[in-house]
């Protein structure tokens, strides 16, 4: 056998640290910088990073993730704004609070809604429709929520926001109520497992209101909405424990919303929103008594007084029924019956 040469034995000193073996290793180097120096997104189609973004918003938990991925990048901030993303955004991604409401956040919900988000749909329009004094849009946008939006899912929140609109004539007159509209409305809200709605559709039916009065399905239809928010209510106090937070009542966006709305002082609404109303008759709309409603009359005596007082208003049976469990018993009971009829009599 021949014996190795010189210069092999040369090659693999040089492999393990030598000179010929670094410039064999030169090129390899080289190729490594440049691959490494390449962004790896860039290389990405723009259909593969539009579906990791929809999925990102779909199931976003605050408007901040939608936000904080279009800060990434150009790119990103181009295609967040795409169609196909905001038409995929969850409730919670596009739960604008009113604390920090501006033009930029109109923006976005606009920009929502027009893709065919149909939580955006909700929201905007019950800003609009209570808040803005905008009735025509804000109906027509609770309208487009209600049929489902690009989805095609029925929005029941939406569903249940229009039956209240068609009990109480809202944006309208007395001649514009319509119950029995109401009442299928309802009915829609109920079926797609809407608490409120099942429960507002058990006091039509017990009261005949709307509909043919059968006081059992209506008290049937009741029984099954508390036990319904019994375990709504038990879920919640469960998550709260886990998290080491506090139970927030009022789960519906648009009932925060609302709520703080008139709480920073949003009832000062300008002429041109509230629809030529004077200043003088913005401030005798009354608030749904309902601490966690946030709904305000759009007219005077729209909504429905307690019988017994008169000082409560109520936009509808459901925000009456948990006002009446949570503190207007209290108010309201023989107890501060009687005290007002003493203070009455010692008055005169």
């Amino acid at each position: 056998m021949r014996k190795p040469t010189r210069r092999s034995s040369l090659m693999v000193k040089g492999s393990a640290g030598g000179g010929v073996g670094r410039t064999a290793a030169a090129p390899l180097t080289k190729r490594g910088a440049v691959s490494a120096g390449v962004d790896a997104f860039d290389r990405l189609p723009d259909d593969l990073v539009l579906a990791m973004l929809a999925e990102l918003v779909a199931r976003a938990s605050n408007p901040a993730d939608l936000a904080a991925a279009a800060l990434t990048c150009r790119r990103f901030r181009d295609l967040a704004a795409h169609p196909a993303v905001l038409s995929r955004a969850s409730a919670n991604a596009v739960a604008v609070r009113a604390a920090r409401w501006s033009e930029a956040a109109h923006r976005f919900l606009r920009r929502c809604a027009a893709a065919g988000n149909a939580h955006a749909c909700y929201l905007l329009g019950m800003v609009r429709f209570y808040c803005l004094g905008s009735r025509a849009t804000g109906a027509a946008l609770l309208a487009r929520a209600a049929a489902g939006g690009v989805s095609g899912d029925r929005h029941a929140a939406a569903l249940y926001a229009l039956a209240v609109v068609r009990f109480n004539g809202s944006g309208g007159g007395k001649a514009d109520k319509d119950p029995r509209a109401g009442v299928a409305l309802c009915a829609r809200a109920a079926w797609l497992g809407h608490g409120p709605a099942l429960r507002e559709l058990g006091h039509c039916l017990q009261d005949g209101y709307g509909a043919r009065r059968d006081a059992a399905a209506g008290r049937h239809l009741l029984l099954h909405a508390a036990a319904r928010e019994l375990a709504a209510a038990s879920c919640a106090a469960s998550r709260c424990r886990t998290r080491g937070g506090r139970a927030v009542h009022g789960d519906d966006a648009a009932s925060r919303f609302m709520v703080e709305w008139w709480a920073l002082g949003g009832a000062v609404v300008t002429k041109s929103a509230a629809g030529g109303g004077s200043c003088g008759e913005d401030a005798e709309l009354r608030l749904c008594s309902q601490a966690w409603c946030g709904r305000r009359e759009t007219r005077r005596h729209e909504f429905r007084r307690c019988s017994a007082c008169g000082c409560a208003s109520y936009c509808s049976r459901v925000c009456q029924a948990l006002d009446w469990k949570r503190k207007h018993r209290g108010q309201c009971g023989g107890a501060a019956a009687a005290a007002r009829w003493f203070a009455a009599g010692n008055a005169h």
